[in-house]
């Protein structure tokens, strides 16, 4: 029988599984990516399904020889097989194309959101009501909270009690402090906000997967300002609830609409979000066309990713310029030219 589990956290090389069935009493094996793995560049995350080969149980060790299809996935940070993303803010600091795009990098796991506006307390009821309004116009029902309050915690436990929830949002809005009201016997470090960028400090720094004591599982992950897009032009649109809703009882004339100013096009420009929608279209588009451009052998660049996940755009050098001669071609040049002179 196949030993099954799931990794729960990553620390450096080494991986903590969580067996489906314990066995001799043990329920979590600390185990390592066989080399099989690392040559065909397969990468295992934190909520992947993995197989392990028959492990050492006096050492509570084993090794990972598969890992089994995810249903989604994040990239950065790595997590797999997600069912929520819990979306944070802090209502003193609401950026409406901001959280747009964190709606959008969620819609794209096609998992459920839960949006979740901190720091409640800090806003008079005018103000919470008018955004309260304006992101269920974007087809979203924010949930307030005051985590220093204690206020909202509640609310937000009742919708984890199943499946793998990700945490995710800018860095200082509260989210270590959500994290010690849910799990209060983890030693979280709680980071302050910066009085003059109104940034927090990043006070986690990789992935783990926490049970919950009413059920379901928490990965808190580390704080952003800016998350990626990573999804094509053409599947932006079904990013939007929007244009989803636009969609529901006609469709445009042509199956590649991107919903600018194609002939046949069934959505309107008159929802708030069209800007945002435009503006995240053309940056995707962008990085279509410079993977396109970067990705074809003979293409004049080139892309490298470094540390950071900056992405570093130089030159293609010509290999037949820059690649040493060796020693049988230029036997066969001086043949040839021998040759061509009528002398050996």
């Amino acid at each position: 029988m196949e030993l099954t589990g799931q990794v729960f956290a990553v620390q450096a090389n080494f991986y903590r599984v969580k067996l489906d069935q314990p066995q001799h009493n043990i329920d979590t094996l600390l185990c390592v990516r066989r080399a099989r793995l690392k040559k065909i560049g397969q990468q295992v995350w934190v909520g992947d399904r993995v197989i392990l080969e028959e492990p050492d149980w006096q050492g509570q060790r084993a090794a990972i020889v598969e890992v089994l299809p995810r249903r989604n996935y994040l990239e950065r940070p790595g997590i797999a097989n997600i069912d929520r993303v819990i979306l944070m803010f802090s209502c003193q600091m609401l950026d409406p194309v901001q959280i747009s795009r964190f709606l959008v990098y969620g819609e794209h796991l096609q998992v459920e959101i839960l949006l979740c506006l901190n720091k409640r307390d800090l806003i008079d009821d005018t103000t919470w009501q008018a955004w309260h309004d304006r992101l269920l116009g974007w087809g979203y029902t924010p949930l307030p909270l005051s985590v220093e309050r204690g206020e909202g915690i509640a609310a937000v436990r009742q919708r984890l009690q199943r499946g793998v929830s990700i945490l995710c949002g800018p860095s200082g809005v509260g989210k270590s402090s959500l994290i010690k009201y849910l799990l209060p016997e983890l030693p979280i470090a709680v980071g302050t906000v910066d009085p003059k960028l109104g940034w927090g400090r990043h006070t986690t720094r990789h992935v783990e997967l926490f049970p919950l004591p009413e059920g379901g599982q928490l990965a808190d992950s580390p704080g952003f300002i800016q998350p990626a897009l990573p999804m094509g032009s053409r599947e932006l649109g079904q990013c939007f609830p929007e244009i989803r809703h636009q969609l529901q009882d006609r469709q445009c004339e042509f199956s590649d609409c991107l919903h600018l100013e194609e002939p046949g096009c069934q959505v309107s420009k008159d929802w708030e979000r069209y800007d945002h929608y435009c503006q995240f279209l053309a940056e995707v588009q962008e990085q279509e066309a410079l993977q396109a451009m970067t990705s074809t052998p003979d293409a004049p660049l080139k892309v490298k990713k470094r540390a950071g996940g900056k992405t570093i755009i130089e030159p293609r050098l010509n290999p037949k310029k820059y690649r040493a001669v060796s020693r049988r071609q230029l036997v066969q040049s001086l043949e040839e030219d021998l040759e061509g002179t009528g002398k050996t």
